[in-house]
């Protein structure tokens, strides 16, 4: 019995397990969103599922998931890493810029469609407190299903996404106010009109543990994180492995999470704080990398947790109703999201696109619902048909969001002119764009950065030494921590619209290792490498470098140089052997260089490497 309770602990998780690597990767060959994927496999797995056979079958109780609070519980894990990671792709600076969108556009938006809503449910028979809760709760969108089905799209970065996350944020920060409004309209219905003071006075003590939760969420962030991470960067550099980074990116995300919910928030806003004051720091990126993995997954469990609570006895004994009602709610809010944005001043196509994913309901419907029912405000039959409803809603999404996009690029083709380019020209946090990418910043790598500033051209620099990103970061560079030597980092350093590529570490293997993963990622940007000698330098070329500086034919060519010099030789004469001299060195270089990488010169760049060795 104990080797069965034992195991039986563990079940839902290989259940869930099994559909991620199964019932997903089977919709992606479809060419289905994986959300999509992710919420069939919740109905599938689910009570209403294989779940109603298991009683016959037990054999297929092994294939259910049957604790709906434990995968509850991981799927707000999803959702607080969700938005600590929107969160390193932001800033407080970014935030500030975007604070017309969410403070304006994202809680006029909250209002209207609490109005509208509300007054529709009050022309349906609910008392005007009943109709209040449910239109608050319906006004809110899915942050956990639309940043996905956009990302997976490549539509974050667009003025979609930007709007998007815009009014997802505000609806967001709604959230505990709505909490506590629910609360006073409760009090109110208690009294028969009349607010009891004592309500008033709960719901304030509330709304103070948050405010200073917040504030200390913030000031302790600013304190604590930077010294933390740069803490365990020192011991990666010794050798204690990747796994301390995970660690601490996992203790930020969960810490901050918790810390929140006891000052009243929602884990998510917690995670948000956290993932801001990190995008400050040079850490951001490798966090990002650490973080990636446990957020995808976890969202998993979240759309899981979708599919397990539609209850699908209870759709089927009023089918057109709850499909109605989805229909109508998603309708409402569309219409109204469109209008408001196009009043913000945005292009049609991207008001369309903006409207269609954020009209269906969102997670938060089912805290502020359920909440209602608890303060007796909301009435339970109603309530669930109207939970059924939000629920279905959400699993539109990902068929909205495709619809939004082709509408979206039949607009631009019709009307290619936007009436707001500049939102369209400022994504969310795209690093290394038209920028010359530095990997390695030790004296050679600073010394190619003060020549590329000189001469007018922008730089992004990552190196995996904590102390030499601090002291490059204190004097206002842009450098960040990190192993170039990933894929990973790369593609989040900006490879795809980077310039050019300088790699300046002193190390031949892990500079072989850079030019590898460069060149694979992309094959037609430039990228000049410092090598240690001549036969490194060949294979550098046979790697398919744009250019290879041997350090030790450099300091050659240096010394032979200030030599003839000294003695006299005129110094026009020695500049141009010295040049005859290097060229006839590069060509043979050249000779082991694949043919598509030959004949690509960078002057400025080639340059600026040449330093004398053994500086970095």
């Amino acid at each position: 019995m104990a080797v069965e309770h034992g195991a039986g602990e563990y079940k839902d998780l290989v259940v869930f397990l099994a559909a991620a690597g199964v019932v997903v990767p089977l919709f992606n060959r479809l060419k289905i969103s994986p959300v999509l994927g992710f919420l069939a496999a919740g109905v599938l797995l689910g009570p209403d599922g294989l779940g109603r056979i298991a009683g016959n079958q037990g054999w297929l109780s092994w294939l259910t998931i049957s604790d709906e609070d434990q995968v509850r519980q991981l799927a707000e894990l999803g959702v607080a890493f969700m938005l600590f990671m929107i969160g390193l792709e932001l800033s407080w600076e970014r935030l500030k810029a975007m604070r017309k969108l969410v403070f304006g556009l994202g809680l006029t938006q909250v209002l209207a469609c609490t109005v509208v809503l509300s007054a529709g449910f009050m022309m349906l028979g609910q008392s005007l407190v009943s109709a209040a809760v449910l239109g608050m709760g319906l006004a809110l969108s899915s942050t956990a299903v639309v940043m996905p089905v956009l990302a997976e799209r490549g539509r974050l970065k667009t003025a979609t996404g930007r709007s998007t996350f815009s009014i997802l944020l505000a609806q967001d920060l709604s959230v505990a106010p709505i909490l506590i409004t629910v609360t006073v309209l409760a009090g109110l219905a208690q009294g028969g009109g009349e607010l009891d003071p004592q309500v008033l006075k709960t719901a304030l003590f509330t709304l103070a543990p948050a405010a200073v939760g917040l504030a200390l969420l913030v000031l302790l962030g600013r304190i604590v994180l930077r010294p933390m991470f740069r803490s365990v960067a020192r011991a990666q550099m010794k050798g204690q492995g990747h796994e301390l980074f995970v660690a601490a990116s996992l203790l930020v995300v969960v810490g901050a999470g918790l810390a929140a919910q006891a000052a009243g928030l929602s884990m998510s806003i917690g995670a948000l704080v956290a993932g801001l004051l990190l995008a400050e720091t040079e850490f951001r990126r490798e966090v990002e990398i650490s973080i990636e993995p446990f957020k995808g997954l976890l969202l998993g469990v979240f759309f899981v947790g979708v599919g397990i609570g539609l209850d699908l006895d209870a759709v089927a004994a009023d089918p057109v109703a709850v499909f109605a009602l989805a229909l109508v709610i998603t309708g409402v809010k569309v219409g109204i999201i469109f209008a408001l944005a196009r009043a913000w001043g945005m292009s049609v196509r991207v008001a369309l696109e903006t409207a269609l994913v954020l009209g269906p309901a969102g997670e938060f419907a089912f805290v502020i619902l359920s909440a209602g029912m608890v303060e007796g405000v909301a009435s339970p039959p109603f309530t669930r048909t109207v939970i059924l409803a939000a629920t279905i809603s959400m699993f539109t999404v990902p068929l909205l969001a495709l619809i939004g996009h082709r509408l979206a690029q039949r607009a631009a083709i019709t009307n290619p002119v936007s009436t707001q380019p500049e939102m369209d020209a400022a994504p969310l946090g795209e690093a290394g764009e038209g920028r010359v990418l530095i990997v390695g910043f030790g004296r050679v790598g600073r010394l190619v950065g003060d020549m590329l500033t000189e001469h007018g051209q922008a730089f992004l620099a990552v190196d995996a030494d904590p102390a030499t990103v601090e002291a490059a970061r204190r004097d206002g560079l842009d450098v960040i921590y990190g192993d170039a030597g990933r894929a990973e980092m790369l593609a989040r350093c900006g490879l795809d619209n980077a310039r050019a590529v300088v790699v300046t570490m002193d190390a031949p293997g892990k500079v072989d290792q850079v030019v590898e993963v460069v060149r694979r990622l992309r094959a037609d940007v430039t990228l000049i490498a410092r090598a240690r000698d001549d036969r490194h330098a060949v294979r550098l070329y046979a790697l398919g470098v744009t250019d290879a500086v041997p350090e030790t034919t450099e300091a050659s060519l240096q010394l032979a140089e200030n030599t003839l010099v000294d003695l006299g030789i005129p110094m026009g004469l020695v500049l141009a052997s010295i040049h005859e001299r290097r060229d006839r060195y590069r060509s043979v270089f050249q000779a082991a260089q694949p043919e598509a990488q030959r004949n690509r010169p960078n002057r400025a760049l080639r340059s600026a490497l040449r330093v004398e060795p053994n500086r970095s």
